[in-house]
């Protein structure tokens, strides 16, 4: 099937088809293959008439558009072969389906949001190695576990040359090794000079506080208490720098778990993009059981998580649906639909536009929008194109602060950046 995203009409005119990338993915999604591009009508029936002949003349069109709007504001159409009769009600139905939910909008743009400064400084390490090595002779960019959790970012930086590997022995001897954002365990340092590993540390500074805090409190005998989650590769790399030392608590439930040594010698830390409440009510519940038990002298979660959430809470109450932009694998991503949904609001997680289906948008009349602090700027100007693509759409900024925090890179490419 071929989804239009510009429709030719018979005089000329041009409609742009901009809600093509979520028709389309809607349809992958379904299992068709589908690609997009221009579609000349050659005759389009009248009234309410949506199917129309096109070029070729063995192929017809179903397509609908925005009533509501000016002319050209938006449409949806797909193409199927007339010999391909089977997909003819598929292709009916996918129109049928984006066309009920066509018509005016709102949506409430949350800020800030998208990359922080440690997500920023991470992709520049990559990208600025990556132009040293550029040429005959160059060495090969490995990354140890994704840089930072995008997939698009891993995507691009892949076609541009990094390796991505999971473990150090994927590295062959005396190579160049980038880790990631989120930080290693001093046991993958040693493995690194072991293996005679060149390695560029690109580890965001404010995960690399709490690694600092977890190795002072452990030298002073105090056992730690880790708020976040098991398996996160944040999480794995601030628990190996005392891992005699250090327990992990997902969430108040845990608190009730936990059997340490010395009540009066209790230190909490905390993963770096966990939601502020519910971090702040186990921190309550550890306190509770441990009276003695105090944190660092500033809080570990960042001030990009914690604006973002913020942001969000600014939009979500009059918002019918809220859309996260992220990966999945994305913690404060994932926690800004969590937070979304426990103020009541339907709210999902897409890693671009192509994830939107059009059921979500039925009775959605205000739209919320962010995006995680992993995900591109780009994924928001999509988002919104795709969505005028349903009709005139009007965009409101709601701005709760303004993030000037800067990183500077690692000395090994300041040179070039």
């Amino acid at each position: 099937m071929l989804v239009a995203d510009h429709l030719r009409r018979p005089d000329g005119r041009v409609l742009s088809c901009s809600a093509a990338p979520m028709v389309a993915g809607a349809l992958s999604a379904a299992g068709h293959r589908v690609v997009t591009g221009t579609v000349q009508l050659l005759q389009e029936g009248p009234g309410s008439d949506r199917r129309a002949a096109v070029a070729p003349a063995t192929a017809s069109a179903h397509w609908a558009r925005d009533d509501l709007g000016a002319e050209g504001s938006g449409g949806v159409a797909v193409v199927v072969a007339d010999a391909e009769a089977g997909l003819r009600p598929v292709a009916e139905a996918a129109v049928a389906s984006w066309a009920r939910v066509m018509g005016p909008r709102t949506v409430l743009l949350a800020s800030p949001r998208s990359f922080c400064a440690g997500v920023e400084r991470a992709i520049e390490v990559v990208e600025a190695l990556l132009e040293q090595q550029h040429g005959p002779g160059g060495r090969r960019v490995f990354v140890r576990k994704q840089i930072v959790h995008n997939t698009h970012v891993i995507a691009d930086l892949t076609e541009r040359g990094a390796v991505f590997v999971e473990e150090l022995d994927e590295v062959p001897p005396g190579s160049l090794v980038v880790f990631s954002a989120h930080g290693v365990s001093p046991q993958v340092r040693a493995e690194a000079a072991r293996r005679s590993l060149t390695v560029v540390d690109a580890t965001c500074p404010l995960v690399t506080k709490v690694h600092a805090e977890a190795r002072r409190y452990a030298e002073r005998g105090n056992s730690i208490v880790l708020i976040g989650h098991a398996g996160h590769e944040e999480v794995e790399g601030t628990q190996g720098e005392a891992p005699d030392a250090t327990v992990v608590v997902g969430s108040v439930r845990d608190i009730a778990g936990l059997d340490l040594p010395d009540p009066s010698k209790i230190t909490y830390l905390t993963q770096t993009t966990l939601a502020v409440d519910e971090t702040r009510a186990t921190i309550d519940a550890l306190k509770e059981r441990f009276p003695q038990a105090r944190g660092p002298g500033s809080e570990d979660i960042c001030y990009a998580t914690t604006n973002r959430q913020h942001a969000l809470q600014a939009v979500t109450a009059e918002a019918d649906l809220v859309l996260v932009l992220g990966s999945e694998n994305s913690s404060n991503s994932v926690r800004l639909v969590e937070l979304a949904r426990k103020a009541g609001t339907p709210a999902q997680l897409i890693e671009d536009c192509s994830r939107i289906r059009p059921d979500w948008l039925r009775d959605a009349a205000t739209v919320g929008l962010s995006a995680g602090a992993s995900a591109p700027h780009d994924l928001v100007r999509q988002t919104l194109s795709a969505l005028a693509g349903l009709g005139p759409l009007t965009v409101h900024e709601r701005i709760t602060t303004t993030e000037d925090t800067y990183f500077a890179p690692p000395a090994a490419v300041r040179t070039t950046r």
